[in-house]
């Protein structure tokens, strides 16, 4: 399989996926593996908000994209900006000639509904780049019609020997 996902339960602290990966690609990039992708970082903000979310692109010595938005106080919209998630994307998507392996944060809502990174997946899958991201338990029922029968869930505390063996060929 060169799709994994995996899943944290609904009491997960907030972050703990991104905390895992973005420490996954790390950890992989030294020891020398070419890893593609983007990870997020999420930050305390102003009280208006719950966090400023930023990506950072993986081999990329640019500074984070900001992600999220202040809606203003009392505010209950969605703080994702697709705008700027888009922009991550198309800063992903050259790199995944050259990557061995790709680590996105997440199949989020946007990529449910056709946007976010969900090309950036098909493009390695298609190219035969292993894809490690997390998937919320609202986007699994999406995930899955996208994925089919292509995707593997991995255990979180798993992720690096699903990499690992991707990187060989065994997943």
């Amino acid at each position: 399989m060169t799709l994994g996902w995996f899943g944290l339960e609904q009491n997960a602290a907030p972050g703990a996926a991104d905390a895992m990966l973005h420490r996954l690609a790390h950890d992989l990039m030294d020891q020398g593996i070419r890893v593609a992708g983007a990870v997020q970082i999420n930050s305390a903000a102003d009280p208006d908000c719950a966090c400023d979310m930023d990506v950072a692109i993986l081999g990329d010595d640019t500074p984070p994209i900001r992600i999220s938005q202040s809606l203003g106080a009392g505010s209950a919209g969605c703080r994702l900006d697709p705008g700027a998630l888009e922009q991550a994307a198309m800063r992903v998507r050259p790199r995944i000639a050259d990557a061995q392996l790709l680590i996105l944060p997440k199949f989020g809502r946007q990529e449910a509904m056709g946007r976010g990174f969900r090309d950036v997946i098909a493009q390695a899958m298609s190219e035969g780049v292993p894809v490690i991201l997390h998937v919320p338990e609202p986007q699994r029922p999406a995930f899955a019609q996208f994925s089919g029968e292509l995707a593997q869930r991995v255990a979180a505390s798993d992720l690096a020997d699903w990499c690992a063996l991707s990187l060989r060929g065994q997943a």
